[in-house]
């Protein structure tokens, strides 16, 4: 046992330590094109036999080390394997290009190992189990899958609402290029803050096609393909779209998300999709975002719990309810048969005067802003890819800008609990048909400071459908979430046109975004009269 497993056992709780472990490194897995992928191998050194876990990661394989020895030594064998292009591995980094070939050519070496006794469980975050999903249909039938913070498409992970996630794809290139280069030093702009600030001031830089080279240093080839080739080409993603391979034969699958995950809305489209085709997979949720250290951590215990049942027929500490989340305001958990759980009612706040937030609806009325690209809306928290600055923030910033409306409802006089996924109806028009809508709901406190709960942003084009005034009606969803607004409390509504560098600025003049060079600012109006926003709240006993 080394110390590293051992702290995960102390601070993960897990069940106890069966058995020792054999590692075996640099193991050299010839693929169908002759590229070589460096594995390592975690076995038990107890009688067999014994299930396998697998995990196929762009990260390198020693910082995942220590999970694997973990799960190693309550009984499974593991396999953990560098992804081409990445640390070790031969062949060139293309992300999520390879994965199901790659996937496929492993676990036909895995099959092909005396150890192997057809019991396969995968199991990982965000790209190793986008990887998990690329093999999900070609699994023995005995199988099992934990995946977290991902999901099987990331067409709209890479373009939200037809916008591009600028600040996702900024930071994870520093992230994979640096743990391939220099990985200790990585390690440390991570906790440091730095990755952030270097995200902030690439973001800065027109064209935005070479962005890469003031995040990196340098040319990243992915990053430029995808620019020329991803954008609204359909044939881009159809090879690497996995959600076709969710069927009525998937494995069981545990999905572990985080409110301020911002791959949680299509992870929960995966949950729902299996339910119905008849599958009753479990779902964990925690007031988490994409790198928060209980996810970092892998959520050991739930994943062994999990692959224990599922592998070895020991249900011992699988919860009965399969669908567990924590309501935020309350800080508490609670557990339900189905997400979002039934019955809700829904609540919906009209905008009024004075910035008010109200039952009634509004007859007339209006607010307007200036937003100008050349001075973006800035982004503040959220469900972001961060290793500061995610979650809920205090809005204070955000909320003083002269770009930025707000919304203010009553004092609360009672518990309001919000649980799924809600929507603002926005009825609003623009200088210039080129434009974007930010929406945020948050929870102002007794203490005065307005909290981010949840958000919601959409890209409008001359093709989005007008009003014979020339106005948008617009339904724009938020974010879901799990929120109790208490006594005392009040809920508000922000409206804006950015939030930068999350999503990349809207320049205003339609050009593609690789190449914008030009920024023009907008004048916006949002109309009382059919705005509105609509939240499914729940009676929490």
């Amino acid at each position: 046992m080394s110390l590293s497993s051992l702290y995960l056992a102390w601070v993960e709780d897990l069940p106890p330590r069966l058995n020792g472990v054999k590692k075996t490194r640099g193991i050299a897995l010839t693929m169908d094109d002759g590229i070589i992928l460096k594995t390592d191998h975690y076995a038990p050194t107890a009688e067999g036999p014994h299930p396998t876990i697998l995990m196929r990661l762009p990260y390198g394989r020693r910082g995942f080390g220590p999970i694997a020895e973990a799960y190693a030594e309550r009984g499974f064998h593991v396999i953990v394997q560098a992804c081409r292009g990445t640390e070790r591995s031969g062949g060139e980094f293309d992300p999520f290009a390879n994965e199901r070939a790659d996937g496929l050519a492993t676990l036909r070496w895995i099959k092909a190992q005396d150890w192997f006794d057809g019991r396969i469980g995968l199991t990982g975050p965000s790209y190793l189990g986008y990887a998990q999903w690329a093999i999900s249909d070609a699994l023995p039938p005995v199988a099992a899958m934990a995946t977290k913070v991902t999901t099987s498409n990331f067409r709209p992970v890479v373009f939200p609402a037809g916008a591009f996630h600028l600040n996702l794809w900024l930071s994870w290139v520093q992230v994979i290029e640096g743990l391939r280069k220099a990985p200790l030093s990585t390690a440390a702009r991570m906790f440091s803050g730095d990755i952030e600030r270097r995200t902030e001031r690439a973001a800065a830089v027109l064209p935005l096609i070479d962005a890469d080279k003031a995040a990196v240093g340098h040319r990243i080839g992915f990053w430029r393909y995808w620019f020329e080739h991803a954008i609204g080409n359909d044939d881009f993603w159809a090879e690497l779209d996995h959600s076709h391979r969710l069927s009525t034969s998937t494995p069981p699958v545990h999905f572990i998300s985080g409110w301020y995950d911002f791959m949680l809305d299509p992870l929960l489209a995966d949950y729902q999709r299996l339910v119905e085709l008849g599958h009753t997979p479990y779902l964990t949720i925690g007031t988490w975002f994409h790198i928060a250290e209980e996810l970092q951590r892998d959520n050991l215990r739930e994943t062994i719990v999990w692959m224990r049942a599922k592998l070895m027929g020991d249900s011992t500490g699988l919860r009965q309810r399969p669908v567990r989340i924590h309501i935020s305001g309350r800080e508490e958990w609670h557990e339900f048969e189905r997400y979002p759980p039934a019955p809700h009612s829904p609540l919906t706040l009209h905008l009024g005067a004075e910035r008010r937030l109200n039952t009634r609806q509004a007859k007339g009325g209006s607010d307007g802003y200036r937003y100008d690209p050349a001075d973006p809306t800035p982004n503040l928290g959220g469900a972001i890819f961060a290793f500061t600055g995610a979650g809920a923030v205090d809005n204070a910033p955000l909320e003083s800008r002269g770009d930025v409306l707000t919304y203010t409802g009553p004092v609360l006089t009672r518990d309001v609990t919000v649980i799924g996924q809600g929507q603002v109806r926005l009825h609003a028009r623009a200088e210039r048909p080129h434009v974007d809508f930010f929406v945020r709901l948050c929870d102002i406190g007794t203490d005065g400071v307005s909290r981010n709960i949840c958000d919601g942003f959409v890209r409008i084009t001359p093709e989005t459908p007008r009003e014979a005034d020339g106005s948008w009606r617009l339904s724009i969803p938020l974010h879901a979430t799990a929120h109790s607004f208490r006594p005392g409390h009040r809920l508000r509504l922000i409206i804006a046109s950015g939030a930068h560098p999350r999503y990349a600025r809207n320049p205003g003049t339609g050009e593609p975004i690789d190449t914008a060079t030009i920024l023009v600012s907008n004048g916006v109006e949002v109309l009382h009269a059919g705005t509105a926003m609509t939240l499914p709240t729940h009676q929490i006993l």
